[in-house]
């Protein structure tokens, strides 16, 4: 009996070596295939990389859950750097961006590191663009750092608390660090390759996801074993804060602009979007058909949006700083 419980674990440690392994080779070749595109700047204890285009007036983006900043690659960036100087931040933990040891994966602590980011750039109040979970550190940065930016721009954002993840990140939905670090590095590589084209349905749907959104858009990046436990870190932390911000949004002071598809499979637009702007009349909804995916799959659509409210003149009243900023759930 002794014998055979030796056998049986000698098998699963072979099997779990040999899972270990081949992540570490999936990760090296995305490594080697997708080479940073831009510059690093250090931000407390992340060091945050970035890209950007043209010159004029900033427009900072942030993405979201499980993404990087190629998830913009679809938008006609070119055009908006004729007039605009448009940065492309990797969120800590996601694309080259690396999230420090002892930094926090909730809203307002990635909302500070944004805020870090916009002074370590010396950029002078960004319109900010946030995408998904961006979204709602976006709305974090203007509820607790609302002199660092001109307005908000929000693409399909979370911003209020639901009880369940939506159906495609539950298999990320892993509370104990220790876990989340094993599972990172043995069965979530081979699970992604498998099921990768499944997830993307879901997340695109009722659109389809581009041929080339593996490469175009950095759907790659996420094979990789960090990029696994740092999404799956932020999926956990995520509804820490979202109830102090809710209480928050009646006192926003800046313009917010939101835009939402009709048919998204993530965030429904009632929740996150109607509901938003019937607590703030500084909130603006357009809704428009498509999914969640907005900056891949209408990208003309969103430019065109983003740049009218880039253009739109900011009153006096929305740079003035929040008498009372949300505060921490601690």
């Amino acid at each position: 009996m002794i014998h055979l419980i030796q056998i049986v674990l000698i098998a699963i440690a072979a099997v779990l070596g040999a899972l270990a392994l081949f992540t570490a080779y999936v990760a090296r070749r995305v490594a080697r295939g997708f080479p940073p595109d831009g510059r690093f700047v250090d931000v407390g204890d992340d060091r945050i990389h970035y890209v950007e285009y043209g010159s004029g007036p900033p427009i900072v983006f942030v993405h979201g859950l499980g993404g990087q900043m190629r998830n913009f690659a679809y938008l006609p960036l070119q055009r908006l750097a004729e007039r605009h100087r448009a940065i492309l931040i990797d969120r800590p933990g996601a694309g080259h961006s690396v999230r420090g040891a002892h930094s926090q994966a909730n809203i307002f602590a990635q909302a500070r590191t944004v805020a870090g980011f916009i002074d370590a750039l010396k950029l002078d109040k960004p319109v900010l663009v946030g995408h998904s979970l961006g979204g709602a550190i976006a709305l974090a940065v203007g509820l607790n750092h609302p002199e660092r930016v001109s307005r908000l721009a929000l693409i399909a954002p979370l911003s209020h608390f639901v009880d369940a993840a939506p159906g495609a990140f539950r298999a990320l939905l892993i509370p104990s660090r220790v876990v989340r670090r094993f599972v990172s590095w043995t069965f979530a590589i081979p699970m992604s390759i498998r099921h990768g084209e499944k997830m993307l349905a879901v997340v695109f749907g009722p659109e389809a996801a581009p041929r080339d959104f593996p490469v175009k858009g950095g759907g790659l990046l996420g094979m990789r074993p960090g990029s696994f436990f740092a999404t799956s870190s932020d999926l956990i932390a995520a509804p820490d804060d979202l109830p102090a911000m809710e209480r928050g949004y009646p006192g926003l002071t800046l313009p917010v602009d939101v835009l939402y598809g009709r048919g998204d499979q993530i965030l429904n637009w009632k929740v996150h979007g109607e509901a938003l702007a019937r607590k703030s009349p500084r909130v603006r909804l357009r809704v428009v058909e498509g999914g969640h995916m907005l900056p891949v799959t209408i990208p003309d659509i969103t430019t065109e949006w983003l740049a009218d409210i880039a253009s739109a003149p900011v009153d006096a009243d929305a740079a003035a700083p929040a008498s009372q900023p949300a505060r921490e759930s601690r």
